[in-house]
């Protein structure tokens, strides 16, 4: 198979760069690894955070450096929300027709988060855009390798039977997502699993901050999202004694930013055994947050009736692949965008709903960019490693107790040393391999990286907190793995 352009990845970076590169006659081809709608964009309850204005530009940007606890490179933050008018209006001419008026979310000073369906935000998005895609959608199809010569120049991938497909590409975009699965109780589904993160440091591009991992505050026991804007609509916070305890922690409350609000929780369970959100409060519930109303009567639960039991989970990859402003990873014919990606713009904390945001931006840039460098050559099939799906539980369950909201230096160092026990088996891309062998073995080798690197982060920031080093270090620094090689960059 050919193409000029090839995008891993469907959810809202990789979908919206397809249609950013069809617009100027490319052929693409986009992959989806699940059926559509897939990835973590079509689980995403929140909306899209707009600027309302010029006037609010500066207010969205003080916004977003201060979640990002002084790692956001503003002059990214800045390109990025002064791009976001035009979006908006590029959407609206999409036909998508946003909810009116705009929510307020964690750690915004105002409302500006944009939603559509109520808490089915991303659905409703990734579905608009698909309507207009063009151009065929390989679905089923997983990224075993990229094919690298001189150039990053196409992928093999694994079909659904297991069969194995060379697509040669003028440019490869990695939109595939985060690594939530790598964790016993996440908010993403079962595909993310990290593959575009390995495919990437396998062809030479750095990986950066891979151990800031964001935990939303409040998710059920199985991991149901309960949507950061339940609590901007007037839902609250109360342990188990029934108190309602955000106000002692951040004037900002139950809308201080994730960080704050996910170690409070951490803190409050510690403490009295169990934290309830409390959304009885909030007007016309079941209109407003059906999602929500929906997971916990799956669960046997009212939230009409009684407070929802809650707790910190998995959600978001603020690390990722080092890109530039364009999405280039640095590796020729490689470009990056959306939760793979790290541009800068999150800092060490995600601003709630930035994230659909950068996937808008970012994907239109990166495709743009891609098809200023398109060029063919024949390049080899790069190796991947497999392991023992099975060897996922164990792995899971250190990474819950030793690398979540609160970590220290002993549990790391165990959990480290049990990850490198697991066996990764290296091979050619070849027929038969089984997807889960493969995600498998990406998750191994992606909790070995994260691991050595909040090793290395010896400070607390943003949704990486230290129990051994509580507070931050003078100079803000990034972790960044070169190959086998992880150093710290001093911003």
């Amino acid at each position: 198979m050919r193409a000029d352009l090839l995008v891993l990845g469907a959810g809202v970076a990789g979908v919206y760069a397809a249609l950013a590169a069809e617009a100027r006659g490319a052929r693409v081809l986009v992959v989806s690894k699940d059926p559509l709608p897939a990835g973590s964009t079509a689980w995403a309850q929140g909306g899209v955070a707009f600027p309302l204005d010029e006037a609010d530009l500066e207010d969205h940007l003080r916004d977003t450096l201060t979640a990002g606890r002084g790692l956001v490179e503003e002059g990214v933050a800045r390109s990025i929300l002064e791009d976001a008018f035009r979006h908006l209006e590029r959407l609206r001419a999409l036909g998508v027709r946003f909810e009116e008026p705009p929510a307020r979310e964690g750690g915004h000073s105002r409302p500006r988060v944009f939603h559509l369906g109520g808490d089915r935000s991303g659905l409703f998005l990734l579905q608009a855009l698909l309507a207009h895609l063009k151009g065929p959608v390989l679905e089923g199809y997983m990224a075993l390798s990229l094919l690298r010569g001189e150039r990053v120049s196409g992928a093999v991938l694994l079909g659904p039977s297991r069969e194995v497909v060379r697509v040669e590409a003028g440019a490869v975009l990695l939109a595939t997502g985060g690594l939530g699965r790598l964790f016993p109780v996440t908010t993403n589904p079962p595909g993310a699993t990290g593959d575009g993160l390995v495919l990437a440091w396998r062809a030479g591009a750095v990986l950066r901050d891979l151990e800031l991992v964001q935990f939303h505050p409040t998710a059920l026991p199985d991991g149901s999202l309960v949507t950061e804007a339940a609590r901007g609509a007037g839902a609250v916070l109360l342990n188990a004694l029934g108190e309602r305890f955000m106000p002692r922690y951040d004037p900002l409350a139950e809308l201080a930013p994730r960080d704050v609000v996910a170690r409070a929780i951490h803190q409050e369970r510690v403490n009295t055994g169990r934290v309830l959100l409390d959304l009885r409060g909030i007007p016309d519930l079941e209109r407003r947050f059906p999602t929500v109303v929906a997971s916990a009567r799956a669960l046997g639960l009212d939230p009409l009736r009684e407070p929802l039991p809650v707790a910190p989970a998995a959600h978001y990859l603020v690390g990722g692949v080092r890109t530039d402003l364009w999405g280039f990873t640095g590796v020729p014919g490689l470009y990056a965008a959306g939760e793979v990606a790290s541009t800068g713009f999150h800092g060490a904390n995600r601003l709630a709903s930035n994230s659909l945001l950068e996937g808008l931006v970012m994907g239109e840039r990166a495709a743009l960019a891609a098809l200023e460098d398109l060029a063919w050559e024949r390049g080899e099939a790069l190796p991947l490693a497999r392991a023992e799906p099975g060897a996922l539980e164990g792995l899971r369950r250190w990474m819950g107790l030793e690398a979540g909201v609160v970590r220290r230096k002993e549990g790391l160092l165990a959990a480290l040393a049990y990850a490198r026990g697991l066996p990764l088996e290296e091979l050619a891309p070849q027929e038969g391999v089984r997807r889960e062998e493969v995600e498998a073995g990406h998750l191994v080798l992606l909790a070995r990286l994260l691991l050595a690197g909040a090793l290395l982060r010896e400070e607390s920031r943003g949704v990486h907190f230290r129990e051994d080093f509580p507070w931050p270090s003078g100079r803000p620094y990034h972790t960044e793995w070169r190959g086998e090689r992880v150093e710290r960059v001093w911003v």
